[in-house]
C-alpha cells in the first residue's frame, strides 16, 4: 500500500481527505528495525538518553527504542511551531521538558519530521547549554529543504514536499493514529 495511488476508503480517516499513502505500515516497521540496528551499533557503550519530541515522534519513538539493543533512558520535550496550520511559523515555543538530567550525557533526539528545521535548531543548542556532552538526531522523515541546516545522523525516509500525516504526524491533532504515512 505504498505509493501515489488513490487511498482506498479507510474507516480510521472518516470523511476527511487523504491523497495517497506514502509509506505503508510494513515499510515503516522494516525501516524502524534497521534504524534500531544502526543506533545500537553507533552507541556501543549504551547509556543514551532518547529524547522524543511530543507529540509527533511518540509512535515512532516507542517502536524505535524497542529495537535498540542497548541500555537507554527515555524522556520527552514538547515544542510547537505549527499550531493548526500546515506550514511552520518559524517560531518555536517550548512547552515541556526534558525532566531527566542531561549533564554529561549523550542525547539522541527522536523527531518525527525535519521540515524547516526550526525546532531542532532551537532544541540542540538548548540541550548543549544544559550540559549534554553530545546531541544526535534521529528523524523518521526528512524533507531535505535548504532551510533545514541541522545535521541529522539517522534518517528513516526522505519525505516528499507535501504535508504528511499518520504514524504520529498530524494536522490539527487529527490522523496521528494511522499506522501508515499519507499525503494530505
Amino acid at each position: 500500500m505504498s505509493g501515489n495511488g488513490p487511498l482506498t476508503r479507510d474507516p480510521r480517516v472518516g470523511d476527511r481527505s487523504i491523497r495517497s499513502i506514502v509509506y505503508d505500515e510494513d515499510t515503516i516497521r522494516d525501516r524502524v528495525a534497521e534504524l534500531g540496528r544502526e543506533i545500537t551499533e553507533a552507541y556501543p557503550d549504551g547509556d543514551v538518553l532518547v529524547l522524543g519530541t511530543l507529540k509527533g515522534a511518540c509512535l515512532f519513538m516507542a517502536d524505535l527504542v524497542r529495537r535498540i539493543a542497548r541500555p537507554v533512558q527515555l524522556d520527552f520535550v514538547a515544542a510547537s511551531s505549527y499550531g493548526s496550520g500546515t506550514v511552520s511559523s518559524g517560531k518555536v515555543d517550548f512547552l515541556y521538558g526534558p525532566t531527566v538530567d542531561v549533564v554529561g550525557r549523550t542525547v539522541l533526539i527522536v523527531e518525527d519530521i525535519v521540515d524547516s528545521g526550526a525546532t531542532l535548531e532551537a532544541l540542540v543548542p538548548r540541550l548543549v547549554s544544559m550540559g549534554a556532552s553530545r546531541v544526535d538526531i534521529c528523524a523518521l522523515l526528512h524533507k531535505r529543504l535548504p532551510t533545514a541546516t541541522v545535521d541529522v545522523r539517522f534518517v528513516g525516509f526522505d519525505a516528499p514536499k507535501s504535508f504528511l500525516v499518520g504514524y504520529g504526524l498530524d494536522h490539527a491533532e487529527d490522523f496521528r493514529h494511522l499506522p501508515y504515512i499519507a499525503s494530505l
